[in-house]
């Protein structure tokens, strides 16, 4: 039987020399591989209350999505700086050549709603720990952020788990 780790192709020296890129749009292809994925994101967040699921621009939104459906609440963007059309509150963040930045509409999540964040890789955990501080920044509460892949070498986890996090990853890589 297939886990979600066989669906993941893994694409040498993309985008750069000596990255080992772990492409997932494999595992978004295959009906099963998703249908596989999107149960096991869910597993560990089964019976506890959500009520919106946020997703990290740009693969989190397809994970979101199927996530949000089948738990029957609303889904919330997190883009980049300038996709989103009306007022937003934004986080800068660091990324591995420089500083990006973060935003959601200050309107799409509520004081005191149950949040689960999801992605498909936590690498060194900037781009996630932006997300939390943006969903905490408007009241709501993190309850756990899901990924795919973790890349352990790169310290996501760990930087994430200091902020009191819970983190489930389906599957992980060593390396970057």
């Amino acid at each position: 039987m297939k886990t979600v780790q066989d669906y993941i192709r893994t694409i040498p020296d993309f985008p750069h020399e000596g990255i080992m890129f772990r492409d997932v749009t494999t595992l978004f292809s295959d009906a099963r591989g998703f249908r596989i994925a999107i149960d096991q994101l869910l597993h560990p967040y089964a019976g506890q209350p959500i009520n919106k699921v946020v997703g990290l621009e740009a693969r989190g939104f397809i994970l979101g999505g199927a996530i949000a459906h089948q738990l029957s609440v609303g889904f919330v963007p997190i883009r980049k700086k300038g996709k989103l059309p009306g007022k937003t509150i934004e986080q800068d963040y660091t990324l591995e050549y420089g500083q990006a930045t973060m935003e959601v509409h200050d309107d799409a999540l509520q004081a005191g709603e149950k949040v689960l964040l999801v992605d498909d890789l936590l690498a060194t955990g900037g781009t996630a720990e932006a997300g939390i501080k943006l969903i905490e920044r408007m009241g709501a509460d993190v309850i756990g952020c899901a990924f795919i892949i973790d890349l352990p070498d790169l310290g996501g986890r760990k930087k994430l788990e200091s902020l009191g996090m819970n983190v489930h990853a389906l599957c992980q890589f060593e390396g970057a």
